[in-house]
């Protein structure tokens, strides 16, 4: 835990400046129109009423400011929904429950929130004899806000709504420092965090993670973005960022067109008096709809080998030919691996037509209803059966995204009489450049990877893969909103620099990344990082800025239901100390703590194995090395645990020393605590295995 001492409040005036403008300035022209508080009277949102009858919110914890007022509102096709705008009704609700999650980070979530509705209408001007109407619905739990427009059918026969922008802004209350990714930039939301104070932020891609300068943190993103454009987040003036939606393709004009009624996503903000808050927070989750595609204990959280690094490495290719990788022989040579260590998936890339030539320039040309000539997919997957190991399907579309929806049907049907149950799909191609087709022989539109139509694309293919028992892992994808909870088989996704970066990337990922998406990135949810590179090597030799431990490390604090053991079969047979706790390591968990953390400088977390009495924890640092204290009173009290140990060496840096490695064994209790040395770029991992029985 973090401990600070509050300052003399003559000390804290600078700080608050800002914010006492911003409070003063609204406050001479406003009317409160609304107030609700969360559940334990932590946070509070005031609706206000602004000139011109604007209308603004603004947020509180423990009473002192947030979010100053912030506005709310749309840019339409015919105008502005901004202002004239008269509250017509209002009503307030309470919610508890607790919902079970068919596999997660926990396997109950506690949803309690405060739910204000206020109902407005526009008074009538332009010549519309009666004003558009829509209601601005907030839920406030004790660690966030969300708060989302409603449209009900409208007034008249016309209820399309063609949203150009939201005003919806977010008035940063204090000074704060910023972790940010660039948005509508070609490489989608592969990018290294930004860190720089509040004022030099561009327009960033979403979560984005702030720390006011009395360390406070926040995060705002979004939830259930569903037949919608993704929101971005552009600098106005003072300490204000503004909703920025992603355009819509060809002459629309508009990001999103929708008919009433209906909803928009949620828009959140998660906060905390610590980095660990964050990353505990269920408010993105809870904010989304119940699982509405039915059961789903066909998927199976699980660990998968493959033919990829060796690709990245340029070792074989996706292509056919001499060094094509996806051929049976060596698909074969990976079941082996696979099941010998307990791993229950296999993943191949470049088993179809179309990688040949081109690819990344020509998606239209990929076939995903059959595979090549040196690749027997009935055969391996009878193989992979035999020794109790699925194959993992993969669908890279290279953004020829109509052409791929068209084979769609029949390649997952290829794909389940296979016994082929999760698939990755990917999207490679420059941001803005995604492939549209509405008919055959059509013109080509381009649409963005978080714009409405990709919105709606993923959700397709979601309920595709759904019927057929399949849970999809995208890469390239549309950012993570929470729709998992909706659509549990949607089990992972990329949506930020991953390993593969540290093959090839210039540069590669450095030592503070993970400690920096672990309250980031990992905010929206699961990741396919695809960890546990243990030669520590990528192409030609490039050093990855990591130790040893730290690699086993990930797999603990990058939460995934499907865990990638990402390095050749090789490599892992020369380290079989850190190869252990790669097997070990569970992938689904009953519960999840964070016990400590700073963003991009280290975070530990701990997890319980779902369905056992095991725990496991990593923790990752960052360019500098840190030793931190871990208390154990996570355990049950009362039992004995070996702590089975992985840690960085006393001279180990991932510069000098990235192979100084420990592994050794403590009987520990919950009333210990646990030095954890984290070396530069280092980490350590332990598992936790209970050596008496529970108690009764």
């Amino acid at each position: 835990m973090n401990h600070r001492c509050p300052a003399p409040v003559f000390r804290r005036w600078p700080a608050l400046l800002p914010a006492l403008a911003l409070l003063f300035a609204a406050a001479a022209d406003a009317a409160t129109l609304a107030s609700v508080s969360s559940p334990g009277n932590v946070l509070t949102v005031t609706l206000e009423s602004q000139h011109e009858d604007r209308l603004a919110y603004r947020v509180e914890r423990n009473g002192e400011a947030v979010i100053a007022p912030s506005r709310l509102g749309f840019l339409l096709g015919d105008g502005r929904l901004e202002r004239n705008l008269q509250l017509i009704d209002q009503s307030q609700r309470s919610f508890d429950e607790t919902w079970e999650q068919p596999w997660g980070e926990r396997r109950l979530t506690r949803n309690h929130y405060n739910e204000l509705r206020a109902s407005f209408a526009e008074k009538a001007a332009g010549g519309r004899k009666t004003g558009r109407r829509f209601d601005v619905v907030f839920r406030v739990y004790d660690d966030g806000v969300g708060f989302r427009y409603e449209f009900p059918k409208q007034p008249g026969d016309d209820n399309e709504v063609r949203v150009r922008q939201e005003l919806t802004e977010f008035a940063i209350a204090r000074p704060a420092t910023v972790w940010w990714i660039p948005a509508f930039e070609w490489n989608r939301e592969e990018y290294l965090y930004s860190r720089t104070p509040l004022a030099q932020v561009g327009i960033a891609q979403t979560p984005l993670t702030l720390r006011t300068d009395d360390g406070l943190h926040l995060s705002i993103h979004e939830a259930a973005l569903v037949d919608y454009a993704g929101m971005n987040l552009a600098k106005g003036d003072g300490g204000v960022l503004r909703a920025a939606l992603t355009p819509g393709g060809g002459d629309r004009g508009t990001a999103v067109v929708r008919t009433a009624p209906f909803t928009t996503p949620w828009r959140t903000i998660q906060v905390g008096a610590r980095a660990g808050d964050l990353a505990e927070s269920s408010l993105i989750l809870n904010l989304n709809e119940p699982n509405r595609i039915g059961d789903v204990s066909w998927f199976t959280p699980a660990k998968y080998a493959g033919v990829w690094w060796s690709l990245h490495l340029e070792q074989e290719t996706w292509g056919t030919g001499p060094k094509h990788g996806a051929t049976t022989a060596n698909t074969k040579r990976y079941i082996d691996f696979a099941a010998q260590n307990g791993f229950r998936g296999v993943l191949v890339e470049g088993w179809n037509p179309g990688w040949d030539g081109d690819w990344f320039a020509n998606g239209w040309g990929f076939d995903f209803t059959r595979p090549t000539a040196d690749f027997d997919l009935e055969a391996l997957a009878k193989y992979g059966a035999g020794k109790g190991v699925h194959l993992i399907g993969h669908h890279e579309t290279a953004c020829a995204v109509s052409h791929y929806e068209r084979q769609l049907p029949a390649a997952l049907e290829l794909y389940a009489r296979n016994g082929v149950d999760v698939v990755k799909t990917g999207y490679v191609c420059d941001a803005g450049d995604i492939q549209r087709q509405d008919r055959e022989n059509g013109p080509v539109v381009r649409e963005w990877h978080e714009g409405q139509w990709m919105s709606n694309h993923h959700l397709r293919v979601l309920e595709a893969a759904a019927k057929r028992h399949i849970a999809i892992n995208s890469h390239e994808p549309i950012k993570d909103t929470g729709l998992r909870r909706t659509y549990p088989n949607w089990v992972s996704r990329e949506g930020a620099r991953g390993m593969e970066f540290n093959a090839w990337g210039n540069p590669p990922n450095p030592p503070e990344h993970e400690a920096t998406l672990a309250f980031t990135r990992m905010l929206g949810g699961p990741m396919d990082y695809t960890p546990g590179i243990v030669s520590l090597k990528g192409r030609g030799g490039q050093q990855i800025p990591s130790t040893l431990a730290k690699q086993l490390a990930l797999y603990v604090v990058l939460y995934s239901p499907i865990q990638m053991v990402a390095d050749l079969p090789e490599h892992y047979a020369e380290h079989p100390d850190a190869f252990q706790f790669i097997k070990d390591v569970a992938v689904d968990w009953e519960e999840s703590h964070v016990l400590n953390g700073e963003v991009g400088e280290y975070v530990t977390f701990v997890r319980k194995a779902r369905g056992g009495e095991e725990w496991f924890l990593g923790s990752a640092g960052g360019a500098q090395a840190h030793d931190l204290q871990a208390p154990l009173s996570f355990l049950d009290a009362g039992r004995r645990y070996r702590a089975e140990i992985y840690r960085d060496g006393e001279r180990a840096d991932w510069k000098t020393a990235p192979f100084e490695f420990v592994r050794e064994t403590r009987e520990v209790r919950s009333t210990d605590t646990l030095p954890l040395h984290l070396a530069a770029g280092g980490g350590q991992a332990i598992r936790f295995v209970p050596i008496d029985p529970p108690a009764r």
